[in-house]
């Protein structure tokens, strides 16, 4: 069934990264035949296997901060838990009080600087980050919504859905930090353009599902 993409800003950039990296998996693809000397074909999909992992990353950061900005802009104490007890430094809070920053950007301007260098690449802190903004279970309803896409074909749970996503972020450290290679140092792993294929489909997938629980 075809599923609505969010008109966001932040999701719109994030399925021009995702749109990227199927470009270099194509790229990939058209040279397998022709076999250039000293180009291995494999790098095009670990390029493209790295860019949907960081695209997807980038997408958890600009909708946390968005969602942040615009609940603690709202004149409304009915907000997420954890929003209601993130803390700011005190120079911040002698901002506000002298009018000097309003409380809505002191807050977004702090969850920022918070979270900016923390990776989203794995599942707990991603719903420590969405706690900000939802009081949803995300990856249980996640899942749910894959299955009720799929008319009950799927069976995911929060547990599988989390293990997809961890075996995606574990390739792309393997490839990023180890440069994909194997225990002897001296040849990689296997990469073909249907495994790369599946992983950004499934990263796109799982941004969909979640996106749908935060609305």
């Amino acid at each position: 069934m075809a599923i609505p993409y969010p008109r966001t800003r932040e999701f719109q950039s994030f399925r021009t990264n995702i749109d990227y990296a199927r470009k270099m998996v194509r790229a990939g693809k058209s040279l397998e035949g022709l076999q250039p000397s000293g180009v291995d074909i494999g790098d095009f999909y670990r390029a493209a296997w790295v860019q949907a992992v960081s695209a997807i990353d980038h997408w958890f950061h600009e909708e946390l901060y968005r969602r942040v900005a615009e609940l603690a802009a709202q004149d409304d104490l009915d907000m997420p838990y954890q929003l209601t007890r993130f803390e700011l430094p005190l120079a911040k809070v002698e901002e506000v009080r002298r009018g000097i920053t309003p409380l809505a950007e002191a807050v977004a301007e702090h969850v920022r600087k918070k979270w900016m260098n923390a990776s989203l690449q794995n599942p707990r802190k991603i719903s420590e980050a969405l706690k900000l903004v939802t009081e949803v279970n995300v990856w249980a309803t996640a899942a749910q919504n894959i299955n009720d896409w799929h008319r009950g074909r799927t069976s995911m749970t929060e547990k599988s859905l989390k293990d997809v996503y961890t075996s995606i972020t574990e390739r792309r450290n393997q490839i990023a930090h180890e440069a994909d290679l194997l225990e002897d140092l001296k040849q990689r792993r296997a990469i073909t353009e249907a495994d790369v294929a599946d992983a950004i489909d499934w990263i796109e997938r799982i941004a969909l599902a979640i996106a749908k629980c935060l609305d």
